[in-house]
């Protein structure tokens, strides 16, 4: 009987649990001439589900320590329409890449397939240890004003999508908090990625001057919404519409 077959015959606790074990079980029966291949194949598979777990667990426990480290970033930036304050990507960066490359994490970004006016953003984290994680966000890049109208080529308006979702994605990963101070929940999420996105279309909405703006406005906002699965959002953004309409009417 070969090497292998005895192995899984006498079902040993130290050589199925560990992972160094098993890898050497299979070196010793890749030099039997006698192996079970089949055999041999199963216990890789479980060689390779043991380290993808390791790699994972590897991951989490540094991820916690990373978030550990975290501290409240200040805003260093502001939207002129929304009235709000945010950190910049670079603020972001500085902050954070020092910490998270010190547990082993690298961080690269890319995009992907998404509705149309969006840009679909990914940011792969790997870790030393051998395991990658993905994390996703659709992004505006329609390249609209405050109006509605364009105001940005379709290059630029996609620079600043991807440059948004960088930098939201970033936050995301490691949970980090913006502001100097803590309000105790009074505007808590006023830097949240949908907020600031749904203030901006509310912003577009309240500076059309007349129905034609109006009407761009609302279409380009709902799709926006719709492609993100917002109702409650889009809810929203109609009852804005119906406001500044009736605004618009009175002055007529």
């Amino acid at each position: 009987m070969s090497q292998l077959a005895t192995v899984e015959l006498d079902q040993s606790p130290a050589i199925v649990d560990q992972s160094a074990t098993i890898l050497s079980v299979i070196q010793r029966a890749a030099a039997d001439p006698q192996c079970d291949i089949e055999k041999m194949e199963r216990l890789m598979a479980m060689h390779e589900r043991m380290q993808a777990r390791q790699a994972e667990t590897e991951f989490n426990a540094a991820l916690s320590r990373v978030q550990g480290e975290m501290r409240r970033i200040a805003a260093d930036a502001t939207n002129s329409q929304t009235r709000s304050q945010y950190a910049t990507y670079g603020k972001l960066d500085s902050a954070l890449r020092p910490k998270y490359t010190k547990e082993g994490f690298s961080l690269s970004f890319g995009t992907e397939p998404a509705p149309e006016g969006m840009v679909g953003m990914v940011c792969f984290v790997s870790h030393v240890g051998g395991h990658t994680r993905e994390y996703r966000a659709h992004v505006p890049s329609d390249g609209k004003g405050a109006k509605g109208g364009d105001v940005m080529t379709k290059t630029h308006a996609f620079g600043s999508g991807t440059s948004y979702g960088m930098r939201y994605l970033l936050k995301m990963i490691f949970n980090v908090a913006i502001g100097e101070e803590d309000d105790d929940g009074n505007t808590a999420g006023a830097d949240d990625y949908r907020n600031t996105i749904l203030a901006e279309l509310s912003a577009k909405v309240d500076e059309a001057t007349d129905s034609k703006s109006l009407q761009d406005a609302w279409q380009s906002g709902l799709k926006v919404l719709h492609a993100a699965k917002d109702a409650d959002g889009a809810e929203q953004l109609r009852a804005a519409v119906t406001k500044r309409k009736a605004e618009l009417e009175a002055k007529k």
